[in-house]
């Protein structure tokens, strides 16, 4: 595996950075089910912890630091937050490290915390997964093609227990995004894993915009989400024991929700919490559906909210817009 060398930047950013206890807040909660009191109070303020970004993206949470890691990708910048210093760069440039202009989203996107501890990254730029050790840094290049091909822009990722990385590859970070006919090797929008040893394999070609990814609490599902309004699906693979997924099908479909601020939207990222409810940013904030499909609510942000994250504090944190925001969870 090839390593790369990584800049950390250490100077405070230009943006907004809001260090008082006290956040602006904005949205509202909103309850489809009773039961959705028990994932997020009714009276829950929905705080803005910065702003100023140009396109937020895949939060993580590092607890051994208590901070927040995300992504600008538009920047290709990787931003830093904690309560006492606010927002700082962390990581610059972390997608692209070729010279000149790339595309609109050359940055890194979807981030997770490893089993390990370590930086996982989606780089839309540099077209690949990397993992990187917070401590000494340096990248690891952990899959960058397939097949001999090289990815399109690999968007968001998650980890099997069995160390095995799950990810999707739309085309949001290719010069010419769904158009592009002159830097794309592959043909198709793919779900891929790569085990440890490097194996490539592809879970799902057939997707028109694969996007936010994420295991259910016991590993026997891997939920992916379609950011395409003319197929707004979230997809469900049953995961065998060893590791393999089998096809397919529909687990949610926004088109047909009940709830009419859900029927034209589609998901972008992923995450399911310990009971097994599906946190999918849609319809400008965070839906909450059910193990079985049932939404249960929506925290509206009130802009397009790309992603979530759980922070060990009892947050659940959301790259939104140009936004950062958090809201306390009730459990």
């Amino acid at each position: 595996m090839k390593k790369a060398g990584f800049i950390i930047v250490v100077s405070l950013i230009t943006i907004t950075s809001l260090k008082a206890q006290v956040y602006p807040t904005l949205g509202k909660i909103q309850s489809y089910d009773a039961s959705f009191s028990q994932i997020v109070s009714a009276d829950a303020k929905i705080e803005v912890i910065a702003t100023g970004l140009q396109w937020a993206e895949g939060p993580a949470w590092f607890k051994n630091g208590d901070y927040l890691l995300f992504s600008d990708p538009r920047q290709n910048t990787i931003f830093k937050w904690t309560q006492r210093e606010g927002v700082v760069p962390f990581l610059k440039p972390s997608g692209y490290t070729g010279l000149g202009r790339y595309s609109d989203e050359p940055g890194s996107n979807g981030l997770m915390i490893n089993k390990a501890g370590e930086l996982v990254a989606a780089e839309h730029g540099d077209r690949r997964i990397t993992k990187m050790n917070l401590t000494v840094g340096g990248k690891v290049t952990l899959a960058g093609n397939y097949q001999g091909k090289r990815f399109n822009s690999p968007n968001d990722i998650t980890q099997h227990s069995n160390g095995t990385y799950f990810f999707t590859d739309p085309p949001y970070g290719l010069p010419g995004r769904e158009s592009d006919k002159d830097t794309r090797e592959l043909d198709q929008n793919g779900v891929y894993s790569v085990t440890p040893d490097g194996k490539v394999t592809q879970i799902d070609g057939s997707l028109n915009l694969p996007n936010g990814i994420a295991f259910s609490p016991d590993e026997k599902i891997l939920y992916v989400s379609q950011s395409d309004g003319a197929h707004p699906h979230i997809m469900a693979y049953p995961v065998k024991e060893d590791g393999t997924v089998g096809k397919g099908t529909i687990f949610f479909d926004f088109s047909k929700s009940v709830q009419k601020e859900l029927l034209k939207t589609a998901a972008d990222g992923l995450k399911v919490d310990a009971n097994g409810n599906i946190y999918a940013a849609a319809a400008n904030g965070i839906v909450v559906l059910s193990p079985k499909g049932k939404p249960l609510g929506r925290i509206e942000v009130g802009v397009q909210t790309s992603n979530s994250a759980f922070g060990t504090d009892g947050y659940l944190y959301m790259t939104a817009n140009h936004y950062v925001c958090r809201v306390k969870l009730t459990k």
